[in-house]
């Protein structure tokens, strides 16, 4: 149909974190805001972008953060009400079309062609999206349309803050052989360092250059991937299967783990918090992964897929507590995280569990209460301190280069940083 040549949308929130807390602050719109650990060795999980022109970004130690803008206000995660937020925002997506793709918390792909008796043109599709996130959610997102997924992912980060770009169809080479080599899926530092020593510094220069070429330098699949996005080729659909890829807490310490005991309890912790996410986004995982940075910033990851999917924090414990029985002992531990993957639906049948229907029945009632009073309501046993009684010594503290005993499931969140699904808010 004329005038329907974009029909793939891509809808990011715009510093959705930021965003979320400035609905319940007020006072935080119009400065520079973090969203993040704020301890010396926290991370910014999502900046506003007042902090953006300091040059503050996710992914950020805090520190750096501060030292580039002082004026920088903090502001601890609270990753269930981003969940819930999250929800809405997708309500309003899939109130459009339900051919709708989730990359992350907050952000998707939208196949709108069904919508073409309805709206003349993609772009007015965009525009009442905006519209309804702002006037039903409360929220600010950037649409970019074009005629694949690929070029309407760059068009929405063009787009940014609170805007729409369309790329418009036979004008795709136009908007992307201008853009740097970087801006191609799958070009890192040593993909941009291999096609600069071919003279390459452009999409379009890239383009130019003989596939077989392209294939010899950096590997046939690579090559090939390359050229075709060069020339805007990108024939995927939007697929509805899942709201996520992928789902995983961490958290970066103040201070290095070194006890057992200390990281056990963290595991646990970690485990219990991507149950109660998983369960909310209504799905079971079947791959465990654990992530450990060590005090060297050595990185290793370790994965195991199980039987059937889980979602329970017992089952994902057992899963975690195995991954960490193939890493080196011993070592101090400077990040820890767990994450899910290959996703199910939680309807999906499930593997006959002595006990698991008790343990379900328990964790959605303990769902029910932090969904009413909060989520410090109600925490496993393991998670909380022991009382001191008068007169008996204070526990001793951890060894040297822990901060001491467990902490509360408040004081937890206050120091938790975590990536959003696929991405930073």
């Amino acid at each position: 149909m004329p005038g329907f040549g974009e029909p793939m949308l891509h809808v990011d929130m715009d510093a959705f974190f930021v965003e979320v807390e400035r609905l319940r602050r007020p006072e935080l719109r119009g400065i520079p805001v973090a969203v993040g650990g704020a301890g010396g060795r926290g991370v910014v999980a999502s900046a506003s972008y007042e902090a953006r022109r300091h040059g503050v970004r996710s992914a950020m130690p805090s520190g750096r953060a501060r030292r580039l803008c002082p004026q920088l206000v903090f502001v601890a995660p609270d990753h269930g009400e981003y969940s819930r937020l999250s929800d809405r925002v997708f309500d309003v997506l899939r109130s459009f079309t339900p051919l709708v793709e989730a990359l992350s918390i907050d952000e998707a792909f939208l196949d709108v062609r069904g919508l073409r008796r309805h709206y003349r043109a993609p772009a007015d599709i965009a525009a009442a999206i905006r519209r309804r996130l702002r006037g039903d959610v409360g929220l600010p997102a950037s649409v970019g349309a074009a005629s694949n997924k690929f070029l309407a992912k760059l068009a929405s980060e063009a787009a940014k803050p609170d805007g729409t770009l369309v790329v418009p169809a036979g004008g795709e080479l136009a908007f992307l052989h201008p853009l740097p080599v970087r801006a191609l899926w799958g070009v890192g530092d040593a993909t941009q360092r291999a096609v600069a020593e071919l003279g390459v510094t452009t999409v379009g220069e890239l383009a130019a250059l003989p596939r077989a070429l392209l294939e010899r330098r950096l590997g046939g699949a690579a090559g090939s991937h390359l050229h075709e996005l060069a020339w805007a080729r990108d024939p995927r659909p939007v697929e509805t299967g899942g709201d996520a890829r992928s789902i995983s807490v961490e958290e970066t310490y103040e201070a290095d783990l070194l006890d057992p005991d200390r990281v056990d309890a963290e595991l646990f912790a970690h485990c219990e918090r991507l149950a109660r996410r998983l369960r909310h986004a209504g799905v079971a995982a079947r791959t465990i992964h654990l992530k450990v940075r060590y005090d060297d910033f050595s990185t290793i990851s370790r994965s195991m897929t199980l039987d059937g999917p889980v979602d329970l924090t017992g089952q994902l414990a057992d899963a975690a507590r195995a991954l960490l029985r193939r890493t080196p002992p011993g070592r101090p531990i400077r990040l820890l995280g767990v994450g899910g993957s290959q996703l199910a639906d939680r309807a999906e049948p499930r593997q006959l569990d002595l006990g698991s229907d008790d343990r379900r029945a328990l964790a959605a009632a303990a769902d029910r209460i932090r969904d009413r009073f909060g989520n410090d309501a109600v925490a496993p046993a393991r998670l909380i301190p022991r009382p001191e009684v008068e007169g008996s010594p204070r526990a001793a503290p951890e060894s040297a280069g822990n901060d001491a005993g467990p902490r509360s499931i408040r004081e937890r969140r206050e120091g938790y940083t975590e990536p959003a699904t696929g991405r930073s808010g």
